[in-house]
Formats: structure tokens, sequence, C-alpha cells
């Protein structure tokens, strides 16, 4: 008995013809208004506790986002800021995490708002305070 001949598959799709991918760090074009772009235009958030609630601490982890390839640069920029005790750079987003010892409030305002965005390749920052709750006199 003689054997079926198989057909050869044919696929619906067209031939791929994909351009190569363009390398994950590249710099995208950004444009500002200004050549000196100002801090306050960077986009940031500070995470405070409720009003009303004590606040009392001493150090702030702060998630930082930069430009594509510029991590390296901001790194080495942060290393520079006595404030900055810990800096850990990591895949995705925030690319950058990390921790500064302040004073107060108004220290950890001027670090991130002054210097922070202040460096160069800086895109977005979201900085978390590190506070001690009031022991509640209920239980």
């Amino acid at each position: 008995m003689e054997k079926p001949k198989l057909k050869k598959a044919v696929s619906p799709f067209p031939p791929s013809r994909s351009k190569p991918k363009p390398p994950l760090t590249a710099v995208p074009l950004l444009r500002y208004s200004d050549s000196d772009m100002a801090s306050a235009t960077v986009p940031h958030t500070i995470h405070a506790p409720e009003t009303g609630l004590s606040l009392m601490f001493d150090r702030a982890y702060i998630m930082i986002n930069v430009q594509p390839g510029q991590t390296s640069s901001v790194v080495k920029a942060l290393a520079q800021i006595k404030e900055i005790k810990s800096i850990d750079p990591c895949w995705g987003k925030p690319d950058i995490i990390a921790m500064a010892e302040i004073a107060d409030q108004d220290a950890l305002t001027q670090l991130v708002l002054t210097r922070l965005h202040g460096i160069e390749g800086v895109v977005q920052t979201d900085t978390h305070m590190v506070y001690k709750l009031a022991e509640s006199q209920t239980r």
C-alpha cells in the first residue's frame, strides 16, 4: 500500500520582513520649553501620614526614574550628596531607590526638589518618609 503524500504547510501570513529592533538603552528625544529646565517642572510625589499624626523621621526612601541610558551618571551624582546613604539601581520602575538621612521635612524638600531634580537625567521622584506613629493608649 502506498503512503499518502503530505502537503507542505502554507502560512496565511506573509513572510516577516521586520526591521531590527532599536537597542533597549536608546535615549528618547525629549524637548523642554526652556534649555534650563527648572526643578519644579519635574514630576514628584512626597508621601506623608494623614494630617494630625505625629511625625518623627530622619530617613526617607526616594524612588527615582531617569532617562534611558542615564542611570550610571545619576548614580554617580547621587553618590556626591552627603545626605544620600544608599543608592540601589534596579530593573523596572523606579530605576533607582535611594535612602536619605535628613534633619526635617524642610531639609527633605530642599534635597528632593532642588538637588535631586537638578541632576541631569532625573525625570521623576517619589519620596516616602519614614516615621513612627505615636503609641495608642487604647488596646
